[in-house]
């Protein structure tokens, strides 16, 4: 494998929203299962049973963690659901990108006052490094944020240096 090749594995911060999402749903159960079958017998074990398989289903999609995979030009972002179930969420080719910058970067303003699609890849932590990618399909552009590491940052510059901003 040549040198052109780098992947970085960012964990996405835990909101609120999920632990609220996650204390009321166990709690929603347990109350079925102890008041609820006392209550209305067969049909709060068979709610109950519904409400642990939705459990199972939800909670591995309240864990989210975001992988960058960055080869010969194509940089790839992957969503990894409780460490198991991994899904590729977008995949891009330099040459479609227009501009690579710090989010903070003057050399965004042109496009703060353009209609843009945000696709939101990074941690949620204040203290991060966060790029922008901006992005044209056709008419749509499309702002990607994301956290690379150093050396996929190093590669990205040398293969689109002109699309590619450090301040």
């Amino acid at each position: 494998m040549d040198g052109s090749y780098a992947e970085t594995s960012v964990k996405k911060k835990q909101s609120p929203l999920n632990m609220v999402i996650k204390v009321a749903m166990v709690t929603f159960t347990a109350i079925m299962l102890l008041i609820g079958t006392s209550l209305f017998g067969v049909f709060a074990m068979i709610f109950s049973g519904i409400l642990i398989v939705a459990c199972i289903i939800v909670f591995p999609y309240l864990k989210v963690e975001y992988e960058y995979v960055y080869c010969d030009g194509q940089l790839d972002f992957d969503k990894i659901y409780s460490g198991n179930k991994r899904k590729t969420a977008l995949r891009i080719d330099f040459e479609n990108v227009e501009m690579m910058a710090p989010v903070n970067s003057h050399s965004l303003d042109s496009y703060n006052h353009q209609q843009v699609k945000v696709a939101d890849y990074t941690s949620g932590y204040p203290d991060t490094k966060v790029y922008a990618i901006i992005l044209r399909k056709g008419e749509l552009l499309t702002k990607i944020l994301c956290e690379p590491s150093e050396k996929m940052l190093s590669m990205i510059k040398q293969k689109a240096m002109r699309k590619f901003s450090e301040y």
